[in-house]
């Protein structure tokens, strides 16, 4: 069986169609999602989402890329993070790629959020784009290791990957694997142990081949375990069976 690690089917145009994605992933036997929170503004959203279904599950956090947006203090993540279907604190880390500085109240935002995961005893779901180094620098300051988490989506290099996993971190590849062009993502994931392993698709973000271009959806994770099998030179169950004990022992407040 498969699972993903990574989704936001709260966004609307999956929330709309969540009937038919959660029938898919049944047939192609993905059996939990993790639905990644944004901001706060959906947050009651997709809490509502999540709760009926014993399949699907809810961080909390606010992206990095959110700057004009409610920014909760600690005491209220917190508060949200108590939630019995709140299972990590994220998505959270840095991205200077959209941004420029000064960013300071990016790097704050992220360590509130790496002291609420230490105070509620959450992994980390972390996201980090042209800024690995001080994503690295900021997760050690802190004391990150504590609670430790995943690298989602992760596109930085074999070292980078190896220097997350001595931090206590998972790396979570998502459809970018299956992706010509992505040599660096190929290169880690051939060598990450696959007791580090998670899989995801980001969706709706981020297709993988041969769905490329197309809105993504839990049910193609299976296309992204394929790609990392054929690279490992495995057979593609080993890579569900490692991903789905990881994803099951880090977020391990999740019900199989």
């Amino acid at each position: 069986m498969y699972v993903d690690s990574h989704c936001h089917l709260n966004f609307p145009d999956l929330a709309a169609e969540l009937p038919d994605i959660l029938q898919r992933m049944q047939q192609n036997q993905v059996t939990h999602a993790l639905v990644v929170s944004v901001n706060m503004p959906d947050w009651p959203g997709l809490i509502d989402l999540v709760q009926p279904h014993r399949n699907l599950w809810a961080s909390v956090g606010v992206h990095p890329d959110y700057e004009d947006t409610l920014d909760p203090t600690e005491a209220e993540l917190l508060e949200l993070a108590r939630h019995p279907k709140v299972v990590a604190i994220g998505e959270t880390g840095l991205d200077y790629y959209r941004l420029s500085e000064p960013l300071d109240w990016q790097r704050d935002r992220f360590r509130r959020h790496i002291r609420v995961a230490k105070q509620s005893n959450l992994p980390l779901i972390i996201h980090t784009r042209e800024s690995v180094q001080d994503t690295l620098r900021l997760l050690r300051e802190e004391n990150a290791a504590e609670v430790g988490g995943v690298m989602h989506c992760f596109t930085e290099s074999w070292e980078h990957a190896q220097a997350a996993i001595d931090l206590n971190f998972y790396i979570s590849l998502s459809g970018i694997v299956t992706f010509k062009n992505a040599g660096v993502v190929h290169e880690v994931a051939a060598n990450i142990p696959l007791d580090r392993l998670l899989i995801e698709t980001d969706s709706p973000y981020l297709a993988p081949v041969p769905y490329r271009g197309k809105r993504n959806d839990p049910s193609k994770v299976i296309h992204v375990a394929e790609k990392i099998a054929e690279l490992k030179g495995i057979p593609v169950a080993e890579v569900a069976r490692a991903s789905t004990e990881n994803f099951f022992k880090l977020f391990n407040k999740i019900e199989r």
